[in-house]
Parts: structure tokens; sequence; C-alpha cells
């Protein structure tokens, strides 16, 4: 009797170890992925990029979450919104409301210019190039990574699997209602997540880095959404015309989160 209800509990414990398993998309006793590079992910990837490559036009809304470690030891996490508009070759419009600053990065094919609306402040750069040009120039001339403007690269496969070292394909999940492949790729300096929606159009939905030599290994992820492949923009849409009394400035003021910041009077 003993045995036969230990041989039943271990059914049963069995039984719940593949019920669950099951639950998370995996399969009782099995590694999620080995090592190396996994076709399929790689095939998704870069599915992504050549979609994303062959718009001609595109906007989207973005939920931006920045960890930071202290020195402590703590680890705090600073959320912003963003929304983006692009249209290929050479022009775009980033607008972010962070922490403190609501600022927005535009390009118009021949000048970039950052602006600050509580300041009413902005900074100007000369600069005549493509999108991809013009996000790499304004990262060398101000020293600031942009994390995520790799996806709106026409080549967004090659900016991202360069380093890549392996990779994983981990099923699909659920992003903002919508089904996604639920990517996997290590390089030396980071690891990166990408979901990718599963219909027809293989849009990024969210996509996270984490710096993995960092102490705390702090993640830098952004959720995407309400997705427009085919905006129509004005003639004018991307040309900055700084508001009455902007205030032109020459440096890039930053904070200790690595977030773009104006001084700001009375805060």
């Amino acid at each position: 009797m003993k045995q036969k209800s230990l041989t039943r509990l271990g059914l049963r414990q069995g039984l719940l170890v593949t019920m669950l398993a099951a639950s998370f998309g995996l399969s009782a006793g099995t590694a999620l992925a080995d090592g190396g590079i996994n076709q399929h992910a790689d095939e998704i990837l870069r599915a992504m990029s050549d979609y994303m490559g062959g718009t001609r036009s595109l906007s989207f809304e973005a939920d931006i979450s920045n960890e930071v470690v202290t020195v402590e030891g703590q680890k705090l996490q600073f959320n912003s919104y963003a929304t983006v508009e692009v249209e290929r070759p050479s022009h775009f419009r980033i607008k972010r409301k962070g922490r403190f600053a609501d600022v927005a990065l535009s390009y118009d094919g021949s000048e970039m210019t950052l602006y600050g609306k509580e300041l009413n402040a902005h900074m100007q750069k000369p600069f005549a190039g493509t999108i991809d040009d013009a996000l790499r120039e304004f990262e060398r001339s101000t020293g600031l990574p942009l994390p995520g403007v790799d996806l709106l690269l026409v080549n967004a496969y090659a900016a991202l699997s360069g380093d890549v070292t392996s990779s994983g394909y981990y099923g699909t999940a659920w992003v903002g209602g919508v089904e996604c492949h639920h990517l996997a790729f290590r390089t030396p300096k980071v690891d990166f997540q990408v979901w990718v929606d599963s219909g027809e159009h293989p849009l990024p939905r969210k996509y996270v880095i984490t710096t993995k030599w960092t102490t705390g290994a702090p993640q830098y992820s952004v959720q995407l959404r309400n997705w427009n492949t085919q905006p129509e923009f004005g003639r004018e849409r991307f040309k900055f015309i700084p508001p009455e009394g902007s205030l032109k400035i020459d440096t890039l003021p930053v904070d200790d989160t690595g977030e773009i910041t104006l001084p700001q009077e009375n805060k």
C-alpha cells in the first residue's frame, strides 16, 4: 500500500512538472536552447529587419524603462514615453518625455536639432546624410549612445547581429496583446532579447538590452506599440522651426543616469 501511494505521488509530481513546463511553453526535461546560432531566431530577426528597412515611412509609440544601479547596490528604474516618426531615407523625429526633460530629436536631411520643451532651448548641428548616418553622427558627436535606435536602421539585422556569439528561439509569447516570437541573443558585452510580431507584419514589439558585466546587470527595455507602416507626413513635418523665445545652446547636459536633461528653473 505504501509503495502504491509513493508511486501515485511520483506520477502526480511528474504530471505536475510536465503541466507547469507546458504552461510556460517549455518541454519538460529539455533545455530551452543549445549554444551557437539558432537559425530560426536568425531568420526571424532578418525578416524583421527586411520588413522594417523596406518601409518608406513608419511611426510608433514606445514605453521605455532604463535601469540604473547605485553605488550602494540599489537598482532603480527610470521610465519614459516616446513617439517616433520616420520617413526614409533622411527624415525622422523622436520625442521623449522622461524624468525631468521633455525633449525632441529631429532631422530634416540637412540639420539635426535637439529641443527641450520645458526650458524652450535647442541645439543644432548641420549634417547631410541618411537616417543611419545622422543617428551615428549624433552618438559620435555627443558621446551619448542611443539604445534601441538600431531598430530604425535600414539594415537593423547587420547592426544587431554583428557581434552575436549565440542565440535562441524561445517560442511565442504575448506582448501588448500581440502574439510574438521570443528571440534572445548574446554578445561579448551585452545580451539582448527581441519579441517580433508573429503575424504577417514582423514588427518588433519589445526590445530588452542587458549590460551583463555591469554590477547588477541593468536592463534597458522598450515596448513598442501603435505601429503605422504607411503614415503620410507633410513637407515641413521634420523641419525644426524654433518657437518664439527659444534659446540656442552649444552643449548637451546629461545627468548621472544618462538622461538628456535641461536645467529647469524653480524645480
